[in-house]
């Protein structure tokens, strides 16, 4: 498996001009590209290979204007997008896909992603050496620039280089191979996620543990970015933008970015602490989109990148050889865990791997008939059992997740303690101390 690192470029003046003239040709020739995809498309109902596109588009000055293999990447991108759109096409025939996918368009004035192939980039004693090919040579007496070398990472493991443009800043990309480690959990340990807001994700597991990663901090922060976007967009036209609006979202989204991978961190560890083997993710496809818990509401919920955390929970349990479930989670918050309660509609284990989905067998849209839960939430984050025993209400969830696939998958979850249930340890993400429980 690959990983990926990002490096902000401190650009000077120059090395930034460098950098605006490579993203610029970029974008330029993607939309040459995605010009002639479209016009074939549109009169054969083909497309063209990234073959096709590299052989007619080869003297176009865009083309010249950067490294060969540079401008292939580029291309070859815009052929994958076009592929991609055929593929959901015929996903619409099979009735695997659901929206109708659109055209791939233009890209709007500006820059683009480029991407160097390890095979083009050296090492040597000043850092990492890009080339810009010989026409860049001849127009302005250039024929490389540098950047430096992280020292966390080997040159030889590196498979690709990008250099990616984004709110008026520039980073480097690297993509390297990761080796799998072996660690020693046990499958049968295993650990139900419920997502939320205030609480970002609330964990149980069969072990006797249980934890919140807190979500106030970064729902904080979406509100502040939010608010200040609104202030500097009042009275403008539309499709303003300017640098100071630049700024705040890169600033945003390098905390949303870093909230991700450490609470990703923080569930990874918790297993290999306690010797967890299976992690199971409570997750309702587009639940964000179709979602409707009011405006206010609903622009805190949909901006809170849950997804993202999933795929990146997933993506450490594949490295660490910690088996990933993905299972719907209807009726699992209103259910009680304690008394048992039918959770009507039930998870399907397909295939073996790390990554398994659980589709549900029906969309959860409206009540089960003939269905009601023993228990009820009492008020926000408290559940009350049918004997009058009140837990917390996430982990009430979490736990129930687990009995979505613990019948498929034969989990043992005797071992979920009302101790766990009652009083989770609530972690905070940019925190070094925990708090106390709830």
């Amino acid at each position: 498996m690959f990983g990926c690192q990002q490096i902000l470029i401190n650009a000077d003046p120059s090395l930034r001009g460098i950098l605006e003239f490579l993203c610029g040709e970029s974008n330029k020739l993607h939309n040459c590209g995605t010009y002639l995809s479209r016009q074939l498309y549109f009169k054969t109902g083909k497309i063209p290979s990234k073959f096709d596109l590299h052989r007619e588009l080869k003297d176009n000055s865009h083309f010249q204007a950067m490294y060969s293999h540079v401008s292939q990447q580029c291309l070859t991108t815009v052929a994958e997008s076009f592929k991609s759109y055929l593929g959901l096409l015929k996903g619409i025939k099979k009735g695997t896909v659901n929206q109708r996918p659109k055209l791939p368009n233009y890209r709007k004035p500006g820059l683009n992603l480029v991407t160097f192939p390890s095979a083009d980039v050296k090492l040597k004693p000043n850092g990492l050496r890009f080339p810009l090919g010989r026409q860049v040579k001849a127009w302005f007496g250039l024929d490389a620039f540098y950047l430096p070398m992280p020292s966390n990472l080997e040159f030889k493991t590196i498979r690709e280089y990008r250099i990616l443009p984004r709110n008026g800043a520039f980073y480097l990309e690297l993509i390297y191979k990761v080796e799998s480690v072996q660690t020693d959990v046990d499958a049968a340990n295993v650990l139900g996620i419920d997502p939320g807001l205030n609480n970002w994700i609330t964990c149980v597991s069969n072990v006797g543990t249980s934890f919140i990663v807190d979500g106030l901090h970064l729902k904080s922060l979406n509100q502040w970015y939010n608010k200040r976007l609104s202030v500097l967009k009042e009275s403008q036209p539309q499709g303003f933008w300017s640098k100071q609006l630049s700024g705040i979202t890169e600033k945003r989204n390098r905390q949303v970015r870093d909230a991700v991978n450490k609470a990703a961190r923080i569930v990874l560890n918790h297993c290999i602490e306690n010797r967890i083997g299976t992690v199971v993710f409570g997750w309702n496809k587009e639940q964000r989109q179709e979602i409707n818990l009011g405006s206010k509401t609903n622009q805190k919920f949909v901006q809170i990148p849950t997804g993202r955390l999933k795929d990146r929970i997933a993506q450490l349990c594949e490295r660490y050889n910690i088996q990933f479930v993905e299972t719907e989670e209807s009726y699992t918050s209103k259910a009680s865990f304690l008394d048992l309660d039918e959770l009507p509609t039930f998870g399907e284990k397909l295939g073996a791997g790390t990554r398994t989905q659980v589709p549900s067998k029906e969309a959860p849209t409206r009540r089960a008939e003939g269905w009601k839960e023993s228990g009820k939430r009492v008020k926000r984050g408290l559940y009350r059992s049918k004997d009058g025993f009140k837990i917390n209400a996430d982990c009430n969830g979490a736990a129930n997740i687990l009995r979505k696939v613990a019948a498929k998958l034969g989990f043992n979850l005797n071992g979920v303690s009302r101790g766990a249930l009652i009083a989770p340890l609530k972690v905070r993400i940019w925190a070094v101390q925990e708090s106390p429980s709830l």
